[in-house]
């Protein structure tokens, strides 16, 4: 047979002689397409009178040969699977190896075992989960070391809620037993049976809400037994798991256990409650205890750390990370209250733990220093691996969010010792002193916000202030900046400084840009110092005040210039938020011709490298070259035009269709001109030399981004200089507008309504814009987008058809009324469909002006009095069934004027004024554990009342408010924010017109308002009475 010689071909594959090893190798793959292959090698890794090299490598040979041969489930399959009889003697054979007396060859097969389970199970290998029951059940050590590697990846990837409750009862007292039998168990073991606890209770968290009485039993019995024995177990000393110095294995029960207490919080908070102070009391205990360690091991790295015993790693901040998510979740849950009250010293225990772990490593020190992608993203809020420093962030962040004065001081205080002792431990010749005051440095700064919003609290309310930011940025920070020696505490006084700069005096700021524009001068700044220049420069130009900046614009803007072209990745994006900002400064006001020029060149050039980034990437480009285009300084705007208009037309001209990504960016860039363009106009010949490659390229286009993008454009240039569309004709002398109407009728047959709003914002712009001139094709325009009414489906495409009509009935009302009742579409009159499809969604419509004009035209409609309004019928309310609650929805059907005034009332309803919802309502027992919000929070919905109102505030009725008409929708441009309709005072102007229809009767008013409903009624007796 071809497998007989497995044996040998695995001794060769060890050899010295890279050639024989070679050879045996190529001869191994070959062996291993026939399906007894698996079978030899799972026997030769039981054989135990053979050599352990060979079974260790046979072994490793064999999940090798189950991803490769076993099932194409795996990926990596290369067929001649075994047959079934095979797979089972070879199933048969790995379950064995989970009790062989050598740890690696049961580690080994426990890895075979676990990639054959999540192709078999249940399936094919229905028995597996009884018999790994059975196998940990047994008084082997071997056999529980083995099979717990098994359920622990078992219970992770493979199994359901509803296939791991019917095993709990049974399955738990036997982990249980594990965990507590250290002498008999090793530590990785006693870690995992903590891990496949973590699962269950996570199972039944699942299934709390099909199974609440069943949960609720399981919980009750099951949770006390397992913290009571996590409660003993942290109560024993962390620095005998430390002394070790073979291994750490010890540390893993202690990490297991701190991440199934955030679990168990998270999900049963309630079985928490008498257990959290001694929980809260082991877990600062442990980070007092551990650092003396973590600071030899991890921040000075003067000792190496062990590590541990199997190929599980095991490390410090595998353990530090979970106490402090633990600590954060219990504070964030307001469960930590006494125990961080005045009287005990908690707190600031908390916050000293804090500026010690948020020390850089030896390890952090050489990768920020050497890759400036890495030294980005971990100051980076969205970016920022999570690691211990990321954690104590985060953990002073719920800590000022509950109790920021406090906090502040003791930030105070604790920024004061470390201060001293840095340079106690400088004097006496440490050469790791500076990183405890870089830490507290950006543990402070990493939290600027929310201390400098403390502070303004503070004094707003008479009280001193509760931590002297001032005093920092006068008398430490500046000796810091001349640190060149220790380059990563230099750049952090630069971030710090710029994370505070509206508390700078105005000399001051300039004396920090000053520096920082020499640091991206120097030839011997290390990447970390200049990097911090930069975002130090970002934040600068985003706080303190233009008057600061400007005089040092146009340095810093051609000392980023060059950054541009060596950057790539996070440290480009950094580079490029900063230039954004820079230029954002005085609004462009400083920049030269040539310096202009230079920077679309180069902004360009990296564009073109990365035009297939993320949209949020690509955006930064738009907002650069929106900025060089908005500069009013002489001659700036036409020097960017003749630069960049070119380059973009070729890219939207030759973007092959596989890379449509390019005609989409250089489009948008091409808008972020047209935004930038002076309110005079685009200049003489912009359209002209956009046009040929834009509509071109609309044409063929299939790509959505594409064309949403183009539309978005013309629509800009319809607004900012609608005379260019006008005047240009291509050679066949089909004019700009006849391309437009062409791109629109094309986008009313598209199926893909994801367009939305930006066919609808084209249309009006078109309209208001140049009226006259659609005229003659208007008539066939409103015949499509009728037509297109009965097809629609969203919301948003829905909106942009009626949204236009609702514009000519405000401004034509007759004669639009007359156009649609003279047009038939598809045996229906124009005006049926556009009235029936207004009254259908108009209570959907998004934006402020959309809404108001909707509103506008339906009080005029109303008051028109036209026949073939009052004949039509339309959807009026709900029919609520009680005995047909699962049926489809049915409405009544009123006339239109009364489904008019009923959209009318409830526009004005909406006017900041909620609704009071009858009956008490009952409460149902849950195990949130919001019996201990506070009283303030129990009467805002367990926010505090700042942040119950700052919500109230965003979500008011359409995000604007009539009282106040400045505040209008982001997507709300310019024109129509200008627009004299967004100017009405949308309350006076119902109310003036319900009093008028009142006293006129107009459209038989009278009668119409006896069909509304009895609320309805009310608010127009209301208003008519006043």
């Amino acid at each position: 047979m071809a497998t007989n010689n497995i044996e040998g071909l695995l001794a060769d594959t060890l050899s010295s002689d890279a050639n024989r090893r070679m050879s045996a190798e190529l001869k191994l793959s070959a062996v291993l397409q026939h399906q007894e292959a698996g079978l030899t090698l799972s026997q030769l890794a039981l054989a135990q009178d053979a050599d352990m090299s060979i079974r260790q490598s046979a072994s490793i040979v064999l999940r090798k040969y189950v991803t490769e041969r076993w099932s194409p489930y795996f990926p990596s399959f290369r067929g001649n699977s075994p047959s079934v009889e095979v797979k089972s003697q070879i199933r048969h054979a790995v379950f064995q190896g989970l009790s062989d007396s050598n740890r690696k060859i049961r580690s080994l097969s426990a890895r075979t075992l676990s990639s054959i389970a999540s192709c078999d199970w249940p399936d094919e290998y229905p028995d597996l989960l009884t018999s790994l029951i059975q196998l940990i059940s047994s008084n082997s050590p071997d056999a529980v070391h083995g099979s717990m590697q098994v359920l622990t990846d078992f219970m992770k990837s493979d199994l359901t809620e509803d296939q791991i409750l019917p095993v709990l009862r049974q399955l738990l007292p036997v982990l249980l037993a594990i965990l507590g039998a250290p002498h008999q168990h090793m530590p990785l073991t006693r870690a995992r049976t903590v891990s496949v606890f973590r699962q269950c209770v996570t199972a039944l968290y699942m299934v709390k809400g099909q199974h609440p009485e069943a949960v609720k039993e399981a919980t009750s019995t099951i949770l006390p037994v397992w913290l009571d024995a996590f409660r003993v177990l942290l109560n024993l000393d962390p620095a005998q798991d430390l002394s070790n110095q073979e291994n750490w294995d010890g540390l893993s029960v202690r990490i297991q256990i701190f991440k199934t207490l955030d679990t168990i919080h998270t999900s049963f908070p309630r079985a928490m409650v008498t257990y959290l102070p001694d929980y809260l009391n082991a877990a600062l205990h442990h980070l007092q205890v551990i650092y003396s360690t973590y600071n030899r091991c991890y921040i000075t790295a003067s000792e190496d750390a062990p590590g541990s015993s199997e190929d599980e790693v095991v490390e410090l901040p595998h353990l530090i990370c979970p106490i402090f998510d633990f600590l954060s979740n219990v504070i964030r849950g307001g469960k930590a209250r006494e125990w961080l009250s005045r009287q005990t010293q908690n707190l600031g225990t908390v916050v000293a733990a804090i500026f010690q772990y948020a020390q850089m490593t030896a390890e952090d020190e050489e990768m920020w220093a050497a890759n400036a992608n890495a030294f980005v993203a971990q100051e980076e809020d969205e970016n920022q691996t999570y690691g211990v420093r990321a954690a104590g962030f985060e953990l002073l962040y719920t800590l000022l969010d509950r109790s920021a004065a406090q906090v502040c001081t003791i930030l105070q205080e604790q920024l004061q010792r470390t201060i001293a002792s840095s340079y106690v431990a400088r004097d006496g010749g440490a050469i790791d002193w500076w990183k405890a005051l870089e830490a507290a440095l950006a543990v402070i700064g990493s939290h600027a916000e929310d201390i400098l919003e403390c502070i303004d609290d503070e004094i707003d309310s008479g009280r001193a202030k509760p931590i002297d930011i001032e005093d920092l940025l006068a008398n430490l920070i500046p000796s810091i900046l001349t640190q060149t020696q220790f380059p990563f505490l230099q750049g952090r006084a630069f971030v710090f400084a710029s994370q505070f700069a509206k508390l700078l005096p105005l000399q001051i700021a300039g004396q920090y840009l000053e520096a920082a524009a020499q640091v991206l001068e120097s030839n011997v700044a290390g990447i970390p110092v200049k990097l911090s220049a930069v975002k130090a420069i970002h934040n600068f130009c985003e706080g303190a005040e233009d008057s600061a900046v400007r005089p040092f614009a146009p340095r810093i803007t051609q000392d980023l210039g060059p950054f541009l072209l060596v950057t790539t990745e996070d440290t480009l994006s950094l580079v490029l938020e900063a230039m954004s900002v820079v230029l954002e400064v005085d609004k462009g006001s400083w920049l030269s011709q040539d310096l202009a020029n230079t920077l679309v060149i180069a902004v360009l050039e990296v564009w073109a490298k990365n035009n297939k980034a993320d949209p949020i990437f690509l955006s930064i480009f738009t907002e650069i070259l929106e900025s060089l285009a908005a500069s009013r300084a002489n001659g700036v705007y036409e020097t960017v035009v003749k630069q960049a208009l070119p380059t973009l037309c070729t890219a939207i001209a030759n973007a092959k269709p596989e890379e449509s990504w390019i005609a989409g960016s250089a489009i948008d860039l091409v808008s972020s001109l047209v935004r930038g363009a002076p309110q005079d106009g685009l200049g003489e010949g912009f359209f002209a030399h956009l046009a040929p490659c834009l509509f071109n390229c609309l044409e063929y286009a299939e790509d959505r981004d594409v064309v949403q993008n183009g539309v978005v454009c013309i629509t800009l240039i319809v607004r900012k200089d609608c005379s260019q569309i006008l005047s240009w004709s291509d050679p066949s002398s089909t004019s700009g507008l006849d391309h437009i109407l062409r791109l629109v009728a094309k986008l009313l047959q598209n199926e893909d309504e994801s367009g939305g709003l930006v066919i609808g914002d084209l249309i009006i712009h078109l309209l208001r814009r140049v009226g006259d001139s659609v005229l003659p094709v208007l008539p066939e325009l409103l015949r499509g987008m009728t037509q297109r009414m009965l097809s629609a489906k969203t919301a948003t495409f829905l909106q942009s058809l009626v949204i236009p009509f609702a514009f000519l009935v405000y401004n034509q009302a007759d004669s639009v009324i007359s156009l649609l009742e003279s047009t038939q579409v598809q045996d229906r009159s124009a005006l049926d469909i556009v009235i029936h499809t207004w009254c259908e969604n108009a209570e959907t419509f998004q934006g402020f002006w959309p809404t108001r004009i909707s509103t506008l035209a339906l009080s005029r409609l109303y008051a028109s009095a036209r026949p073939s309004l009052q004949n039509l019928t339309v959807k009026g309310d709900i029919i609520v069934k009680p005995e047909t609650k699962n049926a489809p929805h049915e409405f009544t059907s009123i006339p239109f004027p009364v489904k008019v005034l009923k959209l009318l009332v409830r526009e004005l309803r909406s006017d900041g004024e909620s609704a009071t919802i009858p009956g008490g309502g009952f409460e149902v027992d849950s195990d949130d554990g919001d019996d201990q919000w506070t009283e303030e929070e129990q009467q805002h919905q367990g926010f505090k009342e700042d942040e119950f109102a700052f919500l109230s505030e965003m979500l008011g009725p359409r995000g604007a408010n009539f009282d106040n008409d400045d505040i209008l929708y982001e997507s709300d441009d310019e024109d129509l924010k200008n627009d004299p309709v967004s100017r009405i005072n949308m309350k006076e102007h119902l109310i003036g017109f319900f009093r008028e229809c009142a006293t006129v009767n107009t459209n038989n008013f009278a009668a119409n308002v006896d069909r509304l409903s009895m609320e309805e009624i009310l608010v127009i007796r209301q208003v008519v009475g006043k």
